[in-house]
């Protein structure tokens, strides 16, 4: 019984099981982008972008999410190993995820997918964006439902004035 409360409590939580990031943790990335730029390896300049990345899509903050995007998909445009890319392409994922493009982040979740058909974090996220698309489409039948019943019934309260 405790496990139906909790699926209907998730149904309008949302309820998936991907972080949040706060905004400390991505200052924090922040400044460590901006000393990796001064002087560091260029691989290490790259890895503090890629936390960076990450927390900006796990970020609360719509704004925060965006500018994660977009820092991956300019990325992506330089040439990477497919296991970096996989990286980038999960993230976006993630991001479009958290800014409700569900058919842009299926697409590429899809694609990390081909390059790692068994990636557990994938097909976890891949999971949560379908059951999303779900949910999304039970709650705007609901709504259809009840716009119509709601509208039959006062059409029938106006006929029944008449008579």
């Amino acid at each position: 019984m405790g496990s139906f409360f909790d699926s209907i409590g998730s149904l309008f939580s949302g309820g998936d099981k991907i972080p949040w990031c706060e905004r400390d943790v991505i200052l924090e990335c922040e400044k460590e982008v901006r000393s990796a730029t001064d002087g560091d390896s260029e691989d290490k300049k790259k890895e503090s972008i890629m936390r960076l990345s990450w927390a900006l899509v796990h970020s609360r903050q719509a704004e925060d999410i965006q500018r994660g995007i977009d820092m991956l998909e300019a990325s992506l445009a330089s040439s990477s190993p497919p296991l970096q890319d996989r990286e980038k392409l999960y993230l976006l994922a993630v991001g479009y995820y958290r800014t409700g493009d569900y058919s842009r982040s299926r697409q590429l979740v899809e694609r990390c997918l081909e390059v790692q058909p068994d990636w557990r974090q994938a097909l976890a996220l891949k999971k949560t964006i379908e059951d999303k698309i779900a949910k999304d489409g039970v709650i705007g039948i609901g709504i259809t439902a009840t716009a119509v019943g709601l509208i039959a019934g006062g059409i029938a309260a106006a006929l029944s004035r008449k008579k």
